[in-house]
């Protein structure tokens, strides 16, 4: 299933509830440090109702870290910057999807590393800013799961 990537996640909540979709839909959850909260949060744990025992849950120091770790692997960005609808792609059981940070959205700098032909966007009505993290992942999650036929779901 599709690989869930937070670049530097801020709040504990949106977290928890990743952990949850990951867990549900058998998608693994890729931390990217630093984070604005501690992965014991309670918060967190609160939202994520103690899935992640179930996900699988990597972390990593930095950006150049998980880049390294995944050279041969298709990453796409997801950003309000993007230049192509999430729906147009056909997505593949290895990819990672990168989400930004809350406040800030994905940086530049990552976004020109992963190259801005794989960064894709949720459409918004016009003077929309964004999306909550949590439900932008799903949204994603879900279209890539709906493509790879829905294995394994029930």
């Amino acid at each position: 299933m599709i690989r869930i990537v937070l670049f530097e996640p801020e709040i504990p909540p949106n977290t928890g509830n990743i952990i949850r979709l990951a867990a549900n839909t058998g998608s693994q959850l890729h931390l990217i440090k630093p984070f604005g909260f501690d992965l014991d949060d309670k918060k967190m744990r609160r939202a994520g109702l103690d899935y992640h025992e179930y996900a699988g849950i990597f972390t990593y120091e930095s950006w150049e870290e998980f880049k390294n770790s995944h050279e041969n692997s298709r990453i796409f960005g997801i950003s309000t910057k993007g230049d192509k609808a999430y729906h147009s792609v056909e997505y593949r059981d290895d990819d990672f999807v990168v989400f930004g940070p809350e406040t800030r959205g994905l940086p530049d700098s990552i976004r020109e590393d992963i190259g801005q032909d794989k960064v894709l966007r949720i459409p918004m009505l016009p003077d929309s800013r964004s999306l909550n993290l949590s439900n932008s992942a799903a949204v994603i999650v879900y279209e890539a799961w709906r493509q790879l036929g829905f294995v394994e779901g029930l």
